[in-house]
């Protein structure tokens, strides 16, 4: 099995937050109709929400063994 770095795990972070904060900005432009309230709800979201995902990751790599399996 590969280790996985800490370093993985921030640009998987950073990445998937790219992805999710353009999807909340959508979301909130359509439903308000504002693009300002859009930026801000995505702004306020980005910021929350990264390290969230970051300590929600490590947590799973470090303590939840849910659909691991040994290798043969």
């Amino acid at each position: 099995m590969k280790h996985v770095t800490k370093k993985r795990h921030i640009a998987k972070t950073l990445t998937w937050r790219v992805l999710a904060t353009t999807d909340t900005f959508i979301i909130a432009w359509f439903i308000t109709g504002e693009w300002n309230w859009a930026g801000a709800i995505a702004g306020m979201e980005v910021i929350t929400k990264m390290f969230l995902y970051y300590f929600h990751e490590r947590a799973w790599y470090n303590h939840i063994k849910f659909g691991l399996e040994k290798k043969k």
